[in-house]
């Protein structure tokens, strides 16, 4: 007979992927966007996990583009929860012009070593900027997949599309794509782990970003910003 100890986490599991997983996997996204097939989404062949998330955001796709071709942990951070992603280095509050400067192929750094990072496989200014990522399992070493793949690894794209609205406002849609080997292992964490953490660090990058583009609304202080020759935040 089956104990009450094991129903309770059983139900708690199935309740999660049924009504919970899937919210996380598209909140702020219509069924449209959810469903849409995005420019760079062909960089991860045969996908095993998908996320849409997207939100609103109150400045043109050219005013929010500099925020996100910035982003690296040497460099502007990431606008989330900066001592979970960014070693506890406040994010940039500021556009660096020194930090525009990104071509297809280089390198955003993700841990204080600089051994782990996002590469640009994709740019389309002020559209479309996809960061991959290429990781051997264990150890999180990155891998050049044009190459062999090692015997288990996981890949995957953090993309984001900005669109212009009505009124100067962007549309923001944000997808991932990613899959790995041994596939039940990397299923397993990624809807354990994985999915929850990027909602989390998502979710706080909107609402950080969100905030960022609200408050530098003074056109004297975007001016006096963009000639600003800072290279360090």
């Amino acid at each position: 007979m089956i104990g009450y100890r094991a129903i309770v986490p059983a139900l708690a599991a199935g309740g999660y992927v049924v009504l919970v997983r899937p919210r996380l996997l598209r909140w702020g996204a219509t069924d449209e966007e959810a469903a849409r097939v995005y420019p760079g989404d062909d960089l991860v062949s045969e996908a095993t996990a998908q996320s849409t998330m997207a939100v609103t955001l109150p400045a043109p796709p050219e005013r929010v583009w500099p925020w996100l071709v910035q982003m690296g942990h040497d460099r502007a951070g990431w606008y989330s929860w900066d001592r979970l992603d960014n070693a506890g280095r406040p994010s940039a509050e500021r556009i660096v012009p020194g930090w525009q400067d990104v071509k297809v192929g280089d390198r955003m750094i993700t841990m204080p070593n600089g051994q782990s990072w996002f590469t640009v496989g994709m740019l389309d200014e002020p559209r479309t900027l996809i960061l991959r990522a290429d990781l051997e399992i264990p150890g999180g070493k990155p891998f050049d997949p044009r190459k062999t793949y090692p015997y288990a690894y996981t890949e995957g794209i953090w993309a984001f599309h900005l669109e212009p609205l009505p009124e100067g406002r962007t549309r923001l849609v944000v997808r991932t794509r990613g899959r790995g080997k041994p596939r039940v292992l990397d299923r397993v964490v990624a809807v354990l782990a994985g999915e929850p953490a990027h909602f989390i660090m998502q979710l706080r990058q909107f609402q950080n970003l969100r905030r960022r583009l609200e408050t530098d609304t003074d056109p004297d202080r975007r001016a006096h910003l963009a000639t600003t020759s800072e290279t360090t935040d």
